[in-house]
């Protein structure tokens, strides 16, 4: 009895083990993954994940004006996808601190994009926190490690010239476009 139980446990690991693993959509935003990118990959690592595509790195001519720690990620076509950011500048065994989302093709499981409006994410997430900068507002989802920017012209006009006034969700219009979208991971 134990050896056919033997036998039967054999035959399921080795089927399950030549089972194809399920290919990763190298589009999809979840938490601490942008596709194939995950908040563990080092910046020496990016070369073999973006095999496909070309990586450029800014180099700042001036320090204050410029983040050095900016990668760069476009289509061999030419088109821009994602901005990345280093957790430490210059060092290649540094992990992904930002990632500024470009590309409309990324998107969460719910569908949001950098195309998309306040609306879809107002409704389909939680907003942890707004705030008010001089050009936008700053909308932080925590459940997807992200943060959107809305141009303050999308505003009603008392809080497009002023700081000092709290805005809230209800104070944006939904039709109002997503300006930036990034997503942010912690130090692990």
């Amino acid at each position: 009895m134990t050896n056919k139980f033997f036998q039967i446990l054999l035959l399921s690991v080795l089927i399950l083990g030549c089972q194809k693993d399920v290919e990763q959509d190298p589009f999809e935003i979840s938490n601490n993954r942008i596709g194939l990118l995950t908040n563990e990959i080092k910046v020496n690592q990016l070369d073999s994940i973006f095999a496909n595509d070309s990586i450029a790195k800014r180099i700042s001519g001036d320090q204050f004006l410029s983040a050095s720690n900016a990668i760069e990620i476009y289509e061999k076509g030419g088109k821009k996808l994602l901005v990345l950011e280093a957790r430490k500048e210059s060092d290649p065994t540094s992990t992904i601190e930002s990632i500024q989302v470009i590309d409309p093709r990324y998107k969460t499981a719910t569908g949001l994009s950098s195309n998309s409006i306040f609306k879809d994410l107002k409704d389909q997430y939680t907003i942890s926190k707004i705030n008010n900068t001089l050009s936008t507002a700053v909308v932080f989802v925590d459940s997807i490690q992200a943060y959107f920017t809305i141009d303050k012209k999308e505003l009603p006009r008392d809080f497009q010239y002023t700081t000092d006034i709290k805005i809230e969700a209800s104070h944006i219009p939904d039709s109002a476009k997503i300006k930036h979208f990034w997503v942010s991971w912690n130090e692990n």
